[in-house]
């Protein structure tokens, strides 16, 4: 009999649904001319390009002539702080905070070494960011500020509708990372304070390797390489067309979505929270309410999440750990650091990250199969509760 497969890490990664994927097949197989192309075929595939955008830019609340497509998240957030300081043409001062995802973070700092001075804002337990913080961080030289519409690990919401006007009364730029947002959570761009706003199609259901980022109309800033005309002249280089395709597709039909999914997915995560905190020793990491539908991370104390994550990997169930970076290294997540956990309980952090597909069988079953994964990694910890 097969072993039952339970997906619970779409924070990292989304499966192609169906739809998408049959939106992007034929400019993989009949339309695969240049858009850039004069000739017929060019053509055909420019207006397919054109209207993703419109499709992008209408489910986003923006105009289609402030959205330009990239490779992704990461490269999203570059163009945003790289092109930003760029333009800039001299050292400024960049607001940020103490838990942005990595493309954000590691730019800032390598934006430090090139004389840019950063402040990163600490949050509270609950990896929140004061808006008050903020505004008292700004200084004469400050050019612009980025914080993240809700954090990858733990989850937590921030207030960007606060920060966005802050931002604007000071009339400096402010960026937001909203991968995780995006198709997940209602957004109206129009109704926001933004002048960047980051996204990847991985994230919702759409393929990887594209992403876009929102340029409100009006600001400039440089681009981070040349090389030709493509977007703008903003990300030269030949489109990604079957990705821009699939991008918009994906965007469009998890936007539809969003008030049955995001029920949906607080219903079952709630529900898996719930379970979760009767374990004993078991902490609930982030905002207990202003977080992602589908975001819940805990960490079990006196084990490691790397072996509770392999131990439910044997069950067939996929989550994330959160205990450490991407680049391997044994110290702790500075998510979970910055919201105060020590090094032993965030080692013990495990990230489940419901998405479209989940059930309320999903639950029971990792419900079922945790707490004795739990009892018997604790009797075996060198870490192990006293007494």
């Amino acid at each position: 009999m097969k072993q039952k497969q339970v997906y619970m890490d779409h924070g990292a990664t989304t499966p192609v649904r169906e739809e998408v994927l049959e939106a992007i097949l034929p400019f993989f197989r009949e339309q695969y001319g240049n858009p850039s192309s004069l000739h017929a075929q060019g053509r055909e595939v420019r207006h397919a390009v054109d209207q993703a955008r419109e499709v992008t830019a209408k489910a986003l609340g923006a105009g289609p002539d402030e959205i330009f497509f990239t490779s992704g998240g990461t490269e999203s957030n570059n163009l945003a702080l790289r092109g930003s300081a760029k333009k800039r043409g001299s050292a400024g001062h960049i607001i940020t905070s103490s838990i942005e995802h990595h493309a954000v973070y590691d730019v800032c700092r390598d934006l430090e070494k090139e004389g840019h001075k950063v402040t990163y804002l600490p949050v509270d337990r609950y990896g929140l960011v004061n808006p008050n913080e903020v505004e008292a961080a700004i200084t004469p030289d400050t050019f612009i500020i980025s914080i993240m519409a809700a954090n990858n690990e733990v989850g937590t919401l921030q207030p960007v509708d606060q920060i966005g006007a802050i931002a604007k009364k000071h009339n400096i730029l402010f960026h937001t990372d909203a991968v995780q947002v995006v198709g997940q959570l209602p957004l109206d761009l129009s109704k926001l304070d933004v002048d960047f706003l980051s996204l990847s199609a991985h994230k919702f259901n759409g393929p990887k390797g594209i992403g876009a980022i929102y340029k409100r109309k009006g600001v400039r800033i440089d681009p981070l390489y040349r090389g030709g005309g493509q977007e703008r002249k903003l990300r030269p280089g030949t489109e990604n067309v079957p990705g821009i395709i699939g991008l918009s597709r994906a965007l469009e039909l998890s936007v539809n979505e969003i008030p049955e999914k995001k029920k949906l997915l607080e219903g079952l995560r709630d529900q898996l929270i719930q379970g979760l905190l009767k374990i004993e020793d078991v902490v609930l990491n982030g905002h207990p309410e202003l977080r992602l539908p589908g975001n819940v991370n805990v960490s079990f104390k006196y084990i490691e999440g790397e072996s509770v994550l392999l131990s439910l990997d044997l069950q067939g169930i996929a989550a994330s750990s959160g205990s450490a970076c991407s680049s391997g290294s044994l110290e702790p997540s500075h998510v979970l650091s910055a919201i105060g956990l020590d090094h032993q309980t965030s080692h013990g952090s495990i990230r489940f990250s419901l998405g479209r597909g989940n059930t309320e069988e999903d639950v029971e079953y990792v419900l079922k199969n945790i707490p004795p994964i739990v009892d018997k990694l604790r009797r075996i910890s060198p870490l192990r509760k006293p007494g």
